[in-house]
Formats: C-alpha cells, sequence, structure tokens
C-alpha cells in the first residue's frame, strides 16, 4: 500500500476511473450483442432500431475516452454492414 498522500490518491482515482470504464464498455458490448442477435434472427426492423442505440453508445464510450475514435468507427461499420446485408 502506498504511503505518499498523492499516490493513495492516485489509486481511488484509478480505481474510480477503471468502475467507470469497465461500465461503459459493458453497456457498448451488451448493445452489439443486440445488433448481432437481431441479424442473427433476420428481423431488420429491430436490426435497425438496435442499431441506432448501438451507434450512440459506441459513440458515447469514444467521445469519453474509454474507445479510440477509429475504434469506435471500425465497431459502428462491422455493425452497419451486418444491418444491411439484411436488405
Amino acid at each position: 500500500m502506498a504511503n505518499i498522500k498523492s499516490a493513495k490518491k492516485r489509486i481511488l482515482t484509478t480505481a474510480k476511473r477503471t468502475a467507470r470504464n469497465k461500465a461503459i464498455r459493458s453497456r457498448v458490448k451488451t448493445s452489439i450483442k443486440k445488433v448481432e442477435a437481431a441479424v442473427a434472427l433476420k428481423d431488420a426492423n429491430a436490426a435497425r432500431s438496435a442499431l441506432s442505440m448501438a451507434t450512440k453508445e459506441i459513440s458515447m464510450a469514444a467521445s469519453k475516452g474509454v474507445y479510440h475514435k477509429n475504434n469506435a468507427a471500425h465497431k459502428v461499420s462491422r455493425l452497419a454492414k451486418a444491418v444491411n446485408s439484411l436488405g
């Protein structure tokens, strides 16, 4: 355990940020799974609505710095391609 006050603060801050990032990542993964499930069922309407929610979650995560913007764009592009393949 750290003895210096600033090091103790860093530990607390890091734990708080880690928990926040983990929660955001979990929400993104859940929204991605919803899109993929709708695509697997070939339900175009559900897939489109899930895609819009997933896009919002991913872009919010990128704006918070949880994901790099290119990684976020890659995730959105992959999902959009899957949804558009339904027709």
